[in-house]
Formats: C-alpha cells, structure tokens, sequence
C-alpha cells in the first residue's frame, strides 16, 4: 500500500500501456508516478491518468467508480458522427455562421475540453485552434488527437485541428485583432441543476478543473479579438456570461448557444 498523500491524482498504467511513455508524461506534468496499477485497488489518489491498450483516460479510483473518460474522436459520439456525417443544419454549425457563408471559417475553441465540439466544426471544413490550460486535459487531448490521426476516416479532420496548452485570456491578451473569424467558448459554470451533474464527464472534470471564473473577462476578450462573431454555449436554462446580454440564442433540447455578433459573415 503507497503512503497517503496529499496529492488528489496521479499518472499509472496498465501492463499493456507504455510505461516508459507514461513515466516521462508523469515528469512533465510534476505528478506522481505509480508504475502498473489496478485503479479499483488504489486509495490514496482520487483519479489517475491511465494508459491502457486504448490510450490515454482519465479514470476514478476505487471500487465502483464510473469508467474511463478519454479523448476520443474515432470512437463514441465523435465516431458515429463520423461515419453518419452532418451537416449545416445543426445547431452548433448554425450557431457559429456556416449557413450563412460559403467560405471556410477559422474557429478558435478557447475552452476546449474533450474537444468534442471542435471535431465537429472541423468535420464541416473549419480549421479549428483549440486552447486548453489545463495540462492534464492537454494530455488527454493530444493523445485523442494522435490516436484519431491514425484512423483513415478521422485523420483528414484532425489535420484541420491545432492544439494548443495555453490559457485563453493570456493567449488572447496577447494576439492580434481578427485572430479568429469566430471565437467559440464553453466554460465551466457554478450552478445548482443536478441534471447537468449526470454526464460522466462533467463530474469527473468539474472535480479536476473546478469552475472558469474567468469566463466574463474571456467573454470580454473574445469580444476584442473576433472578426465576426462570439458564440457561448451554455445549458439551456442557465443565466447568460456575467455583463454582457447575447443578440441571439439558439436553443437545442439540453444546450443553448448565446451568439455575439459583430459583423456580418461574408456571404462568398
């Protein structure tokens, strides 16, 4: 049994995973190192970045703990839509502008996430940058986007998709006007709504990441740094970004998109 520790997670794998890899990784990130572990037999971290046969996860420790949460583009979701496609028509693709011009649109994802939202948008032909700051979430991030660039149907998507570990304010702060044709946010809020506490994901990176206080002076930002348009995505029945009131919502059945505008989209 390790000694207790202060530390809340800490980098392991499974015998399949590779161990050297994951040691380097665990020195870069300062975090501890357990070498090949079972995480339903570990007590003394509350999650692990995991390497398994499939990749890099994030995985809760103990006995009963909800599955792995990963990067994943070719899989899941990600993967069904993929392989089904979609098109304009849906919302996030509404939302960003792509109805309304036939030019191929650089989208900046500020708060990138599982990337999720971003692979979409690429899917359609944007060229998408996306900021994590986060290094944990970076991880997980660039080893679902390495691992996509080896499936032929996911690769040509991921080669319109630019990773990057930095916060957003900071990056933005320091760029040029018109870095983006649209800035595309989708913080981490504080609410009550239990429902939104559901998804496997949100619990796991609400415990790791915490809020994004930040989100208004981010919203701000953008505001500065966009060509034509700000988009928030939001839950559907959560206030807008603190200050300032969006022109326009698009509504779907658990999510909202609060748009931005400041100037028309070119048409060709």
């Amino acid at each position: 049994m390790l000694t207790p520790s202060n530390t809340s997670i800490a980098v392991a794998g499974s015998g399949l995973a590779d161990i050297a890899g994951l040691r380097q990784l665990a020195l870069d990130l300062d975090l501890p190192f357990l070498g090949t572990v079972d995480p339903r037999h570990v007590r003394n971290f509350s999650m692990l970045l995991y390497g398994d046969e499939q990749g890099l996860c994030l995985q809760v420790t103990g006995k009963g703990a909800p599955g792995p949460v990963r990067a994943a583009f070719d899989t899941g979701k990600a993967g069904y839509r993929l392989e089904h496609g979609g098109g304009t028509g849906q919302l996030i693709a509404r939302a960003v502008g792509l109805q309304k011009t036939r030019q191929p649109l650089r989208i900046l994802d500020a708060t990138a996430g599982l990337g999720q939202d971003a692979f979409v948008l690429a899917g359609l032909g944007c060229s998408v940058t996306l900021l994590e700051r986060s290094p944990i979430v970076h991880a997980l991030l660039a080893d679902g986007l390495e691992r996509a660039s080896l499936n032929a149907a996911a690769a040509p998507v991921v080669e319109r998709m630019e990773l990057i570990r930095e916060d957003s304010a900071n990056w933005l702060e320091g760029s040029e006007p018109d870095v983006a044709d649209v800035i595309y946010l989708d913080p981490m809020f504080p609410h009550r709504d239990k429902s939104a506490l559901v998804k496997k994901e949100m619990r796991v990176f609400r415990d790791l990441v915490g809020d994004d206080d930040d989100a208004p002076a981010l919203l701000r930002a953008a505001l500065v740094r966009a060509t034509y348009r700000v988009v928030v995505k939001r839950p559907r029945k959560a206030p807008p970004v603190t200050g300032i009131e969006p022109a326009t919502r698009l509504e779907g059945k658990t999510s909202r998109y609060d748009i931005y505008p400041i100037k028309a989209l070119p048409v060709r």
